[in-house]
């Protein structure tokens, strides 16, 4: 086998090797991200001084009530109940 065979098999397996890799790093890099977010927004899972994310323009409602939806600014789950630094009451009523 030449050394051309051998180095050109060797980049396409190191090329595959990556290729299998980035979908998990790119997965963890969200992951930390997000959590880096939520820690820099002081999210927490109770409501601070009567406000909470049901109440705030920010939140998206889950399937029911009283269950977890999402938010406009961070991802996964968020509680109904929780709080964070980027809190914004609804606007008024007219």
């Amino acid at each position: 086998m030449s050394e051309f065979s051998r180095s050109r098999r060797k980049v396409i397996w190191l090329a595959l090797a990556g290729a299998a890799v980035v979908p998990f790093a790119t997965r963890h890099a969200a992951a930390a991200q997000n959590a880096s977010l939520r820690a820099a927004l002081k999210y927490q899972d109770k409501p601070n001084k009567g406000q909470h994310c049901s109440q705030c323009t920010q939140f998206i409602p889950g399937k029911d009530p009283k269950g977890r939806g999402t938010c406009k600014l961070v991802e996964g789950s968020i509680s109904p109940n929780g709080w964070c630094l980027e809190w914004e009451a609804p606007p008024k009523k007219s």
